[in-house]
C-alpha cells in the first residue's frame, strides 16, 4: 500500500459553554429494573456523579443534523445506528461532513477525523445552585410522564430523570485539525473553508434538541461565550493566536467567511 504523508499545519481550539434551556437528559445506565426505581437515568460521572455532556453525544447529534441538512445517503450501519459515510475516494474527497467528522478506520482512501470534541463537565456554579435546591435525585429533577392506552385509558407512568433547564456546562472544547500532504491531494485551505461546516451543525443543534426526549420538550440548548484560537505548526508551543470571542453561535455562522478568512490569513494560505 503506498505511504500516505501529511501533517497538521494547526489547530483551531473552540471553547464554549453549553446552557440548558429546557431539561436535559442524556441517557445513562437504567433504573426501572428496581420497584419505585426511574426508568430513564442521565449519564454521571462515576467520580463526582455529577451530570455531564459526552463529547460523543455532542459530535453525533451534530452529524446526524448535517447529513439530513445537506441530504446525505443513510447508507452505513454501525452498532444499531445506520449513518452516512463514503464508501470511495471520490465522494469522500467532496463530502464536507466525512472529511470533517471522519469515516470507519478500515476505508484505506480517508484520513483521520478533522473533529475532536471532548466531555463538557457541569460548572462548578451550576452544580452548587442545583445541590442546593430540594431536588429528588442529585444534580437533577425527575419527570413523571404518562401514556394513555387507546382502549382501556389505563394510565402507564414512566419516570425521567433530568438536568433541570438554567444549568450550563463548560468548558466545552472542539478542536479542528488543518492537514497539509505537500502535493495539492491535501489542502489546508480547503479545511478551513470546511470549518463552516462545524459552526453550521452547531447552529441545527440549537435548533433542533440534544440527548433523548426532545419530541417532548427536553434537549434544548444553547452555544454562549465561545472563543476560537488558533496554533500553527511553526509556533505551536508558543501563544495561540486569538480569532475571536462571540455571545453566541448565530453570531459566528453570521460572521463564518471574516472567521474563516483571519484564519487562512494566519496561516499564510
Amino acid at each position: 500500500m503506498q505511504e500516505k504523508k501529511f501533517w497538521a499545519e494547526g489547530r483551531i481550539f473552540i471553547g464554549f459553554e453549553v446552557h440548558a434551556l429546557t431539561g436535559l437528559h442524556i441517557g445513562g445506565t437504567g433504573g426501572g429494573i428496581q420497584i419505585g426505581g426511574v426508568d430513564k437515568e442521565i449519564v454521571r460521572d462515576p467520580v463526582t456523579q455529577r451530570p455531564y455532556i459526552p463529547g460523543s453525544s455532542l459530535k453525533g447529534k451534530i452529524r446526524s443534523l448535517l447529513e439530513k441538512q445537506y441530504q446525505l445517503p443513510i447508507n452505513r450501519k454501525i452498532a444499531r445506528t445506520w449513518i452516512h459515510t463514503c464508501d470511495n475516494e471520490e465522494s469522500y474527497r467532496d463530502c464536507a461532513v466525512c472529511q470533517v467528522f471522519g469515516v470507519p478506520a478500515e476505508e484505506t482512501f480517508s484520513l483521520q477525523t478533522r473533529l475532536l470534541v471532548r466531555d463538557v463537565l457541569l460548572s462548578e456554579d451550576s452544580a452548587q445552585t442545583l445541590n442546593a435546591l430540594s431536588l429528588e435525585r442529585s444534580y437533577a429533577e425527575l419527570k413523571t410522564e404518562v401514556s394513555i392506552d387507546r382502549i382501556t385509558s389505563a394510565a402507564n407512568p414512566r419516570t425521567i430523570e433530568r438536568v433541570p433547564a438554567g444549568a450550563v456546562f463548560t468548558p466545552g472544547e472542539m478542536v479542528y485539525a488543518i492537514f497539509n500532504s505537500g502535493d495539492g491531494k491535501v489542502d489546508p485551505a480547503e479545511d478551513v473553508d470546511r470549518l463552516a461546516v462545524v459552526f453550521e451543525g452547531m447552529q441545527l443543534l440549537e435548533h433542533d434538541y440534544l440527548g433523548g426526549l426532545g419530541s417532548r420538550g427536553s434537549g434544548k440548548v444553547a452555544f454562549r461565550n465561545i472563543r476560537i484560537v488558533l496554533r500553527r505548526r511553526e509556533d505551536y508551543f508558543e501563544a495561540p493566536t486569538p480569532i475571536g470571542e462571540f455571545e453566541s453561535i448565530s453570531d459566528i455562522v453570521a460572521k463564518k467567511q471574516e472567521v474563516i478568512q483571519k484564519i487562512k490569513a494566519a496561516l499564510g494560505l
